[in-house]
């Protein structure tokens, strides 16, 4: 049987149709690329925003015009969430929620259409298991992505993610490690640690900065990035062991949300905006070259103008590299959906629009202040035309610099020239040979594009 998939949302959720995608090979099913001929579709949804569910939908129905006689199973957080109105749509033959997202191939007898959709979903509380997924990015060999937790324990008003994932959970400690080398050894140089709420991760006794300590002590030589963590799990020993280790990138990505204190308590963030002001100088303090990434939301409810200008200045003069931009947008059974004072849908495109602009100056002051240093970068993609390589830097400068097609893929010591308005333009000093590409992956990952 030929298999598709299509995944939507989180780098998590593409880790973890790569572990699906595997289970369907070892069963002796090939993958196929979406959009060509197949016999099952499996389609991984995301549930973040309102439009997630939008282009969810579409999919569906995208799918089932170029495959109409292919059968189409649905899973990912909005399945977990909004089963039945999946199941509405005219051609979804099953619907798989979070916990029955790994056991596709336990559940379903004969993958052949059917008149009435079959509905697998379990209730929260019921979704307990730790699952192991490991994704990498297309088109490279360089940076692999390995799911370390899952689930979360918080209660923000706007988020539906602890209905759709369940409770946290952690891969087994002792099991970190093995997992790593197989990945090193698979021939990737750079591993991103991820989670729902990485910081989070608990197993037995062991806590994140045991992760970080383990990954440190060890003799592994790829680099590692920690992806978003929230500023009350970024631990003072956390950062002194990253921000000095050689393994570590300096980057981190620190969700905010608003700059206004009040808006965070309806949010019911688990910090104040002196916190996190104290935390992003403490880090530069340490290392003023590290990268520091901000997730916003705007529009939510009773959120002023005035609150609003809280925020656009506490991260206007705020010393951080890049914003991620988000329009709230109300989702079902979360507190924030009843509360009052909405924000009229123009005026939230509105300060989304400024916070953006806000986002490119602030990544353009970063990216300037990198010039005339040396970084190490890791190439991802040749341009055959321009004959350049692109990558990303430890502390996540994007730069281009000129080597033949023939470059290994491995660390590069690369000097940082000029800044072009999107890239900074670099010249190649020295290459770290690795001979980790002899291993060739027992299964057929899907690629994050």
């Amino acid at each position: 049987m030929k298999v598709a998939f299509y995944t939507l949302g989180c780098k998590l959720n593409y880790s973890e149709t790569s572990t699906i995608a595997s289970q369907f090979v070892q069963a002796g099913h090939s993958v196929v690329q979406y959009g060509e001929e197949a016999d099952c579709l499996i389609i991984n949804t995301c549930t973040v925003t309102e439009n997630a569910d939008t282009e969810a939908r579409k999919v569906i129905r995208r799918t089932l015009k170029h495959s109409p006689n292919a059968f189409v199973g649905v899973t990912g957080c909005y399945a977990q969430l909004q089963p039945e109105e999946i199941a509405s749509i005219d051609g979804v033959d099953a619907v798989f929620g979070t916990k029955e997202k790994f056991s596709i191939l336990d559940t379903i007898a004969s993958f052949e259409k059917t008149e009435v959709p079959k509905v697998f979903v379990s209730d929260e509380e019921e979704i307990t298991e730790f699952n192991e997924s490991f994704s990498f990015e297309a088109d490279s060999r360089t940076r692999a992505f390995l799911k370390i937790q899952d689930g979360c324990n918080y209660n923000c008003s706007f988020c539906t993610i602890p209905l759709a994932r369940g409770a946290s959970r952690s891969m087994p400690f002792d099991l970190i490690l093995s997992r790593i080398q197989e990945i090193e050894k698979s021939g990737y140089n750079e591993i991103v640690l991820t989670g729902i709420n990485l910081g989070d991760y608990s197993y037995e006794q062991y806590k994140f900065v045991d992760v970080i300590r383990l990954i440190e002590s060890s003799n592994v030589q790829s680099r590692f990035r920690i992806s978003s963590i929230e500023p009350n799990l970024l631990t003072q020993e956390i950062l002194d062991i990253v921000l000095s280790s050689t393994k570590f990138c300096q980057h981190f990505h620190i969700p905010l949300q608003s700059g206004s204190t009040e808006i965070l308590g309806k949010m019911r963030r688990r910090y104040k905006v002196q916190h996190y002001q104290d935390l992003i100088h403490r880090i530069k303090e340490k290392n003023n070259d590290t990268c520091i990434g901000v997730d916003v939301i705007v529009g939510f409810p009773g959120e002023t103008n005035q609150h609003f200008e809280e925020t656009f200045r506490f991260l206007e003069v705020l010393p951080v590299s890049y914003l991620h931009v988000f329009t709230y947008s109300e989702r079902e059974n979360t507190p924030a959906k009843g509360y009052e004072q909405p924000v009229p849908y123009s005026v939230r495109k509105q300060r989304t629009s400024r916070l953006r602009q806000l986002s490119e100056l602030k990544k353009n002051v970063f990216y300037t202040s990198q010039l005339g240093l040396k970084k190490t970068v890791i190439p991802e993609k040749y341009d055959n035309e321009k004959g350049i390589w692109n990558g990303f830097t430890e502390n996540y400068v994007k730069v281009n610099f000129k080597a033949p097609n023939s470059l290994v893929q491995s660390p590069s010591v690369v000097l940082l020239n000029s800044f072009d308005g999107n890239n900074v333009q670099s010249t190649i000093e020295s290459i770290q040979q690795t001979n980790k590409m002899e291993n060739v992956r027992d299964y057929i990952p899907i690629l994050i594009s």
